[in-house]
């Protein structure tokens, strides 16, 4: 069984978000996704959510391409994770190229092209310049 792990905040679901983790089960038989906690996004990556972790967490279960969520608490994280859930790729989109290579020590690293037109900051300030 090929095991794939990705990582991300997945707030304001939409179907970018919908085509990676399409794409990302593609390349093996079980999807991982590590969700970005609200404390990790709020203390590390300065962001706030719209839906919290519960939320965000129901609605990835829900969908037919992953096949567990676990929770990302740290950056540190993701070496322990591909050991301990025997991970053999690690998919995350392109806008983060290069900045994970230092896993194919561990497993192969794929960065999937993001779907353009559509983001989660976009959606956020289309709303803010509706108002």
């Amino acid at each position: 069984m090929k095991r794939i792990i990705t990582y991300g905040t997945f707030d304001l679901l939409h179907y970018g978000h919908i085509n990676l983790l399409k794409r990302a089960k593609a390349l093996g038989d079980y999807l991982i996704v590590a969700l970005s906690t609200d404390e990790f996004n709020l203390n590390q990556k300065n962001k706030k959510c719209y839906f919290n972790y519960e939320k965000r967490k129901q609605l990835l279960e829900a969908i037919r391409y992953v096949d567990l969520v676990i929770p990302e608490e740290n950056w540190e994280q993701k070496t322990t994770d591909i050991k301990e859930y025997h991970i053999d790729t690690f998919v995350i989109g392109d806008d983060w190229k290069g900045k994970f290579d230092f896993l194919k020590k561990q497993c192969e690293v794929v960065y999937l092209e993001r779907t353009p037109e559509i983001s989660t900051t976009k959606i956020k300030d289309d709303i803010n310049c509706s108002k």
